[in-house]
């Protein structure tokens, strides 16, 4: 008999309105994933993994973030009309450094909350497409995401009465504190302090903060500022070595392509030595050699090349850029040995595989884990050890994964699997082979493999 009627949350979406969280730059199935990845996971649990995700994880690992951020799914079960996991996913690219992707999700937004546009006023700040942002604003007063980023637009937009005004109204209202006051009104009309003293940098600009004190004379440098700060030292009125150190910290974090940051290594030769001019002189050898279809040059250019770029942690960069060519270069001793490994780093690493004829039981180990494959060959340590486990066993997912598999939770499940894989790499390999197993019961087989060959070849540790 009936006892009663048990009443779960109710979510109410008005008819005819696209949901902020069904937004993307690509479809699911480009990324070879279902549409209703998220499934039945509560909005709040995914908007809180995404929001814990770290952005010094794996290559592989940080590709498959992206395409999570960026793909256009269904929406989660019950999610809010206020977009609140779409604008974690904008969080999350903005800790990534990637404004452009960011930007381009944000543009498909027919009317922005409050805090969508708030995000967008940042990125235009950080990629100096202020204006374009301040018009907007014009023409959306309730959009200012604050008082002294409606001063800055009005003057941006050359009604500095109105911007002066706004000014005192919002010290009046409390809305403008001591220190952003004076910065506004130093920007507002520099040559009343002529003469003064600077301004002391503040610990923690925002991006407003830091066009503004750019704007007075005092640039604030970016290197010690959260990544997405290096995207405005891209501009064109920034030093080289200001936009290859920028370019490099973007690279690490894949907001930047390889080819762009080439073409900072390229862009002249360097006057200088030490540090990042070793760099560039190294990469500049590299590439005069390899276009050159000179195999000695290139072998004996390789090592130093690689140490530089190693150093720096660029090494998916690099492999990106020429691990193909490297590999069809027939290049013999040490070189051809490094050149095999860099070539495992890039997109085309199962094909240079099963074109390898392993020199050795390490050979022979990287191989049949490019291609999925067991292996006799003992794992050359304790990581490889971890991975061969992860390709070797094909036991039960163990809970609460498994259930998350049953329940159609697989967009949580990968999540997880992120976790597991970036943590297992700094301590307990018993997540790294859990991780990489998640990843495969997950159908990304291929994500595995890169995953695994970088866990082996890559010192990314702590």
């Amino acid at each position: 008999m009936a006892t009663g009627v048990a009443r779960g949350a109710i979510s109410v979406t008005p008819l005819g309105l696209r949901s902020y969280d069904a937004i993307g730059l690509a479809p699911a199935s480009k990324a070879g994933l279902p549409a209703d990845l998220w499934g039945p996971t509560p909005p709040e649990e995914l908007t809180r993994l995404i929001r814990a995700e770290r952005i010094d994880t794996l290559p592989a690992v940080q590709s498959l973030l992206y395409t999570l951020l960026l793909s256009e799914f269904s929406p989660p079960v019950g999610a809010d009309p206020e977009g609140t996991f779409f604008i974690a996913r904008l969080d999350k690219l903005l800790d990534l450094g990637a404004l452009d992707p960011a930007l381009a999700l944000l543009e498909q937004v027919d009317t922005p909350t409050p805090e969508m546009f708030r995000r967008w006023f940042d990125i235009a700040l950080l990629t100096g497409q202020e204006d374009r942002a301040c018009a907007l604003m014009r023409d959306t007063p309730g959009l200012a995401p604050t008082f002294p980023a409606q001063v800055f637009c009005l003057a941006r937009g050359g009604d500095w009465n109105a911007a002066a005004l706004s000014l005192r109204t919002g010290e009046a209202l409390g809305y403008i504190d001591d220190g952003m006051g004076e910065l506004l009104e130093r920007f507002l009309d520099p040559e009343l302090f002529e003469g003064m003293p600077d301004l002391a940098p503040p610990a923690r600009p925002s991006p407003l903060v830091l066009r503004l004190m750019e704007a007075i004379g005092q640039a604030i440098p970016t290197a010690m500022l959260p990544v997405p700060f290096a995207q405005a030292d891209l501009r064109s009125n920034a030093g080289w070595k200001t936009r290859l150190e920028a370019g490099e910290r973007l690279a690490r974090t894949a907001a930047i392509e390889p080819n762009r940051l080439l073409g900072l290594y390229t862009e002249r030769k360097p006057a200088a030595s030490g540090g990042i001019w070793d760099r560039v002189a190294a990469v500049q050898a590299f590439d005069d050699a390899l276009q050159s279809a000179d195999a000695a040059a290139v072998a004996r250019n390789l090592p130093r090349v690689w140490s530089e770029m190693t150093g720096a942690e660029l090494e998916p960069a690099f492999a990106a850029l020429y691990g193909r060519p490297l590999a069809a270069m027939g290049l013999g001793g040490d070189a051809d040995s490094l050149a095999f490994r860099i070539g495992l780093l890039s997109d085309d690493f199962e094909a240079i595989a099963k074109a390898r004829r392993p020199s050795g039981p390490e050979e022979e180990f990287l191989i049949a884990i490019a291609l999925g494959l067991g292996t006799e060959s003992a794992p050359p340590d304790q990581m490889g050890a971890a991975v061969e486990v992860a390709f070797s066993s094909e036991g039960p997912v163990s809970e609460p994964f498994g259930t998350m598999l049953t329940d159609g939770r697989l967009g949580e499940l990968i999540l997880h699997a992120v976790d597991k894989i970036t943590d297992g790499a700094r301590g307990d390999l018993r997540d790294v082979t859990e991780g990489l197993q998640l990843l495969r019961r997950a159908g990304l087989e291929t994500t595995a493999r890169r995953a695994a060959l970088e866990l082996v070849l890559l010192e990314r540790r702590g």
